[in-house]
């Protein structure tokens, strides 16, 4: 990887891609530390520290690189357009009209596509902005109130937001790798100073021994080792298509294969599971402190309980199997085989070969969501066993800041390839 980046470094064109994507990425940590007009920080940050943690807000704070917790102008983060994407990519399912604009729009189909999810990404930006506004409000967190201060505090939220995604496109048509992956990255390398202080101050204060912190370094990794090997893993479908004569020339008789990675669905199914689990806990957060059966239904939904645990195994699961029924269609895939004249060596082709893919899929799926659903929950374990809750980094932030690291790379070796590559006109 870092013989990747030296020898892009020299090569003019990618140099001034990736110092575009530094700028960039600079303008944003700095943002992130430009707080809301009329908010107590530092109460702010008290109260998230101990009440927070466990609820989606603290999934929120994550992403974006402890913004959130600071209330700055880009606390709301990425995740409006994140949010906005899913929505847009579930309703281009079930609704007809942007099924046809998604798949025969062309390229004017897929810039109506990407209008219809900026807007989307604005609405959500200012719901959520005004929401957070409510729970400081709630609170009592913040130095003024009235309807001036509201204002302020919703707009510059919302413009936070879509100053992010416009920043975000800016890296993919100017810069390097994806933009949005690439400010989900940023935020969550953000937070490794902060992590390894505290595990400084733990080995200064005598909380941790010595050997429990080289332990968690040499855990931490394996893991990402782990990860690595997982991302790159792949099965290989055999597959031979058939030789056919066309004038004087003779095309086709060559074998491939078709590539079907492990982790197909990336971490949207821990990010899906993670939000859906922590509605408890942010309900919580508005309704104030229960008694009685809801005190204890509540406290089951902690972060640390073991039925937290249980059905975050299982929600991981059924959103892996969820999330691939949506990118993958096998009728689909063993249609374009057939229309290709392309077969899988001993499957009849067409429903046969479509549920042979089927079954692959499932079987590839299932290892995929097994690795995501111990990926997350190791790091919720480490902190039931040891204690250290401040020291883990989420399963999901390893991931995605492996994952964005990869693709990153990839995309840098492929321009590089593409810049040295001899046509028959040199």
């Amino acid at each position: 990887m870092f013989t990747t980046l030296r020898n892009a470094w020299k090569i003019p064109e990618l140099r001034k891609k990736i110092l575009f994507t530094l700028f960039v990425l600079m303008i944003y940590r700095l943002g992130a530390c430009v707080p809301v007009p009329y908010v107590n920080v530092s109460e702010l940050a008290t109260y998230f520290s101990q009440q927070l943690s466990g609820t989606v807000l603290g999934l929120y704070n994550a992403m974006s690189g402890s913004a959130f917790s600071q209330a700055t102008v880009f606390a709301i983060g990425i995740q409006p357009y994140i949010n906005a994407s899913i929505i847009i990519e579930l309703l281009a399912i079930a609704i007809p009209a942007l099924e046809r604009l998604a798949k025969e729009g062309g390229e004017e189909g897929q810039k109506k596509i990407q209008r219809i999810t900026r807007y989307t990404t604005v609405g959500l930006a200012l719901l959520m902005g005004f929401a957070y506004y409510v729970m400081l409000k709630n609170y009592n967190l913040l130095n003024e109130t009235g309807f001036l201060a509201g204002l302020v505090i919703v707009m510059t939220f919302m413009a936070g937001a879509s100053f992010l995604m416009w920043m975000g496109e800016q890296i993919d048509q100017f810069g390097i790798g994806n933009g949005i992956s690439m400010i989900l990255f940023a935020g969550i390398v953000s937070r490794i100073p902060s992590l390894v202080s505290t595990l400084v101050s733990s080995l200064a204060s005598g909380a941790i021994k010595w050997y429990t912190a080289i332990l968690l370094v040499i855990g931490m990794l394996l893991i990402v080792v782990f990860i690595v090997f997982i991302t790159n893993s792949e099965r290989r479908v055999p597959v031979q298509y058939a030789k056919r004569v066309v004038g004087r020339k003779m095309y086709g008789g060559q074998s491939t294969f078709l590539p079907i990675k492990v982790t197909m669905s990336g971490v949207m199914p821990v990010i899906f599971a993670s939000a859906i689990l922590s509605i408890p806990s942010t309900i919580r957060l508005f309704v104030g402190e229960p008694t009685g059966f809801w005190k204890g239904f509540f406290n089951a939904f902690s972060s640390t309980g073991w039925l937290y645990s249980v059905l975050y195994l299982l929600l991981i699961v059924v959103f892996a199997y969820f999330y691939m029924t949506i990118q993958y269609n096998p009728i689909e895939m063993a249609n374009n085989l057939r229309t290709n004249n392309g077969t899988i060596p001993g499957i009849r082709p067409g429903r046969p070969t479509a549920e042979f893919i089927s079954k692959i899929l499932s079987k590839i799926t299932l290892i995929g969501a097994i690795f995501l659903a111990f990926v997350a929950i190791l790091p919720i374990l480490y902190s039931n066993l040891t204690g250290m809750y401040g020291l883990s980094m989420g399963g999901t932030s390893v991931i995605i800041m492996v994952g964005v690291a990869l693709e990153t790379v990839k995309q840098i070796e492929s321009q590089m390839m593409m810049r040295h590559y001899k046509g028959f006109l040199d």
